[in-house]
């Protein structure tokens, strides 16, 4: 649903979406997101709550968006803007680190985004792990890192000066341990 959500708003040319846990009435507690824009709230994401489920007779678990399309296309469009293709290739190096279930992606894509370097081309989220070998109320986030410098190929022994400063950080930062 997210997904779909992202994908949507970009073909809009719209800013990108927030998302913050929240507590709306007709949704599931815990699997419920406030969707925002620049600070200004424009819906809500999440599971259909069971009492609402088992009116409606649904079999599985529903997922919705409530997105008031009104004040998403009153935000001014993000220019299109193009550059060209990257003449050295990227380096990407994936992390999975152990944290606490409080902590949200979104608030460790931000640390990550905040803490990493020039050379770091960005951080995206690649995946959630819980069960079997995890600790109650933990769960393993996988993060992928891209390095590129434009002027060179950057070396293995470059990107561990840069990739594990940048993971040790985070660690301190939630309390995480890489898994």
């Amino acid at each position: 649903m997210k997904g779909a959500l992202d994908a949507a708003v970009e073909m809009l040319r719209a800013p990108s979406l927030d998302y913050e846990a929240a507590r709306v009435k007709h949704l599931r507690a815990g699997q419920t997101a406030a969707v925002s824009v620049k600070g200004n709230r424009v819906g809500s994401i999440g599971r259909l709550a069971e009492s609402v489920a088992t009116e409606y007779k649904f079999k599985q678990a529903v997922f919705v968006a409530e997105i008031d399309l009104t004040a998403l296309l009153e935000i001014p469009e993000k220019p299109v803007l193009y550059s060209p293709l990257p003449r050295f290739p990227s380096i990407v190096r994936d992390v999975s680190l152990l944290l606490d279930r409080k902590v949200t992606v979104a608030e460790l894509l931000r640390a990550a985004k905040d803490q990493s370097s020039e050379s770091c081309a960005g951080a995206t989220f690649v995946g959630t792990y819980e069960g079997e070998g995890i600790a109650e109320g933990k769960r393993s986030v996988t993060v992928r890192f891209e390095y590129r410098r434009p002027d060179r190929t950057l070396r293995d022994e470059e990107v561990d000066e840069l990739h594990w400063p940048l993971v040790e950080a985070l660690k301190e930062k939630f309390g995480a341990e890489v898994r």
